[in-house]
């Protein structure tokens, strides 16, 4: 078609890839558009893991990863890269995700080039620079350059309105809804070896944030250890990052006991089936305090701060921080207490109803 309009889709980490396959799918079945996915490579393994589940493949792939690589780094190979693409291809809009280094990079790279910018997951914000650190900064930078803003839920519009970002500002859902649900559909299974699912209340750990990193994450894991000594029906099931950072010094930590069960990086349809199977969450991530609250499942979340306030507000998700006994007495507290689990656990999730990708299919078609 002479008249289809370029619309170019840039992800570069595992959580991008998750919430943007949704949006890419309805896209490419939409014949108005010719939809390019590129992949600056800032995650590897973990993107071509869901991209496998989700029956996409990339049309580049600018293989920017490097061992120990810098934000500097993601950020100027990714910058480059994407200046060479766009000089040869220039698409009439360019759509990014959230808030990691390779969305600022995608954004500043459109916004050099003067093409329309959409910003998937816009105006989260904890009013921190430093915490989640880069995110903060990267996600206040990107709506600075935005024409067309899909916010997941009512206080990201108005984090976006009283901050005055120029352009289009549309209330969406989180396309990780989306994404899960389709996930969730297909029952999906998750065996661990070792783990018995029936024999234990299995709770479900994920750690990798830039700012747990250090002492916050050798508190995390002695909380941890606490609540397993105080509930001995519970067992751990923590998927490590792929960083060093993170995953040795969980491995000393946490390797030895019988009831932890470290593993590699889940694929997003094992995950899925974890968070079915689990009986809560504690975790630092964004996207699972999103997801959980869809499959029933309370979240503890190991930060000092969060973005999502709306799932604390509404009763899914629960700030505990980094110190051992407050990790402990939380969980514990769930563990214990039927009447403080199914308040959380029958909260309704705020964040969306599984259209999110449709009505940001629709404002682009709209716009373009």
């Amino acid at each position: 078609m002479t008249n289809q309009k370029r619309v170019c889709i840039i992800l570069g980490t595992r959580p991008e890839a998750i919430k943007l396959a949704p949006v890419i799918q309805v896209f490419q079945n939409y014949s108005g558009f010719e939809t390019q996915v590129v992949l600056t490579g800032q995650h590897r393994e973990m993107v071509e893991q869901v991209m496998q589940l989700f029956n996409l493949k990339a049309d580049v792939d600018l293989e920017i990863m490097q061992p120990k690589q810098s934000l500097s780094d993601i950020t100027c190979r990714s910058l480059r890269g994407l200046e060479e693409l766009f000089n040869t291809n220039k698409p009439d809009l360019v759509i990014v995700q959230g808030d990691t280094s390779t969305a600022f990079a995608a954004g500043l790279a459109a916004f050099y080039q003067k093409i329309p910018l959409g910003h998937v997951e816009a105006g989260l914000r904890t009013d921190n620079l430093f915490n989640p650190y880069p995110e903060e900064a990267n996600r206040r930078l990107i709506s600075q350059i935005t024409q067309l803003h899909f916010a997941p839920t009512s206080l990201a519009v108005e984090n976006l309105k009283s901050s005055g970002v120029l352009g289009e500002v549309y209330l969406t859902g989180n396309t990780v809804i989306d994404a899960l649900l389709n996930v969730a559909a297909k029952k999906p299974a998750c065996k661990i070896p070792g783990l018995e699912w029936d024999k234990y209340r299995v709770l479900l750990t994920t750690v990798h944030r830039r700012e747990n990193w250090g002492e916050p994450l050798q508190d995390i894991a002695q909380g941890f250890l606490q609540v397993l000594d105080k509930n001995p029906d519970t067992a751990l099931l923590l998927p490590l990052h792929r960083n060093p950072t993170v995953r040795e010094p969980l491995q000393e930590l946490l390797g030895n006991h019988p009831r932890i069960f470290l593993t590699e990086p889940l694929n997003y349809g094992e995950l899925v089936g974890a968070i079915m199977r689990s009986h809560l969450l504690l975790t630092d991530s964004g996207g699972l305090q999103e997801e959980a609250p869809s499959l029933g499942k309370p979240v503890l979340v190991l930060r000092e701060t969060t973005e999502r306030p709306e799932a604390v507000n509404a009763g899914t998700a629960k700030l505990v921080g980094t110190q051992p006994e407050t990790i402990a007495m939380n969980a514990t507290e769930l563990l214990s207490n039927s009447t403080a689990y199914e308040a959380m656990a029958n909260a309704i999730n705020p964040f969306g109803d599984g259209l999110a990708s449709e009505r940001i299919l629709q404002s682009v078609r709209n716009f373009l």
